[in-house]
């Protein structure tokens, strides 16, 4: 019980959030506000300062912070010290990665990790670039796979692969008939793009002022959450985009899109981003170097 009460606290402490803790922990809400009023209860003293629908640590709770990062540290370290003796390989894993990535590229190597580690448990969360980059920041996720670059120098930053980004139109759009067009040509159709923080979009942004284009220059009909949602609005003749070249595989069989390569040439990397310190997990370790011998073996 103590060490669970520890966990719910150090939860909340990290994320600042009781319902954000409930929903990482898959508690309900006044369980994580019981299992913290325990430990207030045991210390004699809050831990936490409620003002305004908004909480801070007290000082009396950022030491108890403090000191429960060091237990779960030396927890963690206990448990991959015994497990590299056994050689177990198990525990849970959890992923974030943005959407393109995770529709399109982990599937298959989480299915051939699978089938080497079965005794490992993966949970994958998405959310565009910044999010995930966010989670990593706040030890939210073990390991972060994303398609822009990363400007926290606090983290580990490894490129995996490298993305080829296309031009996508519907099959009677005049430029599909084109083998190549121009990046600044973009400017000329309406423009459907991701919506901000989407590594996708920063990418293209970045091309286009290359290219002598700014973002104002672009004629921009819609913004879109999803790379779906996007896809559809290209069929429907509402506008062109740019996306992943791995995304539209299905609608280039089907004749529904036509992608059209740009020039300049848009790439991006795919990257792995972690906290610096070692992973809590040997499982992580091992996720680590399959993905990278992975991508290695798979570079587009």
């Amino acid at each position: 019980m103590a060490d669970r009460r520890l966990q719910v606290f150090q939860t909340v402490a990290r994320l600042l959030s009781f319902t954000k803790a409930a929903e990482e922990l898959h508690m309900t809400q006044p369980a994580v506000t019981f299992q913290v009023r325990q430990l207030e209860e045991q210390f004699n003293t809050r831990l936490f300062d409620r003002t305004h629908n908004r909480i801070s640590l007290t000082e009396a709770g950022q030491r108890v912070y403090e000191c429960a990062n060091r237990i779960f540290e030396l927890y963690a370290e206990m448990d991959n010290s015994v497990r590299e003796l056994t050689g177990d390989v198990s525990g849970v894993l959890i992923i974030g990665a943005s959407s393109t990535i995770a529709e399109y590229m982990l599937p298959e190597l989480l299915r051939d990790f699978k089938k080497q580690y079965p005794d490992v448990t993966i949970r994958l969360r998405v959310a565009n670039t910044d999010g995930i980059v966010s989670m990593v920041e706040n030890n939210a996720i073990d390991l972060g796979v994303v398609e822009a670059p990363v400007t926290n120098k606090n983290l580990v930053v490894e490129e995996c692969r490298t993305d080829k980004l296309v031009l996508i139109v519907p099959p009677d759009h005049p430029l599909a008939r084109q083998e190549v067009v121009p990046v600044k040509q973009i400017a000329d159709y309406p423009f459907i793009c991701r919506e901000e923080g989407s590594g996708t979009r920063e990418v293209m942004l970045e091309s286009m002022t290359r290219a002598g284009i700014s973002a104002s220059d672009l004629n921009l009909s819609m913004e879109l959450g999803s790379l779906e949602a996007i896809k559809g609005a290209v069929e429907a003749g509402m506008g062109v985009s740019v996306l992943s070249s791995a995304t539209i595989e299905k609608e280039l069989k089907l004749g529904t899109l036509v992608a059209v390569r740009l020039d300049p040439p848009v790439e991006r990397p795919f990257s792995f981003v972690h906290q610096k310190q070692k992973f809590k997990i040997r499982a992580m370790d091992e996720l680590l170097s399959f993905a990278r011998a992975y991508c290695k073996s798979h570079p587009h």
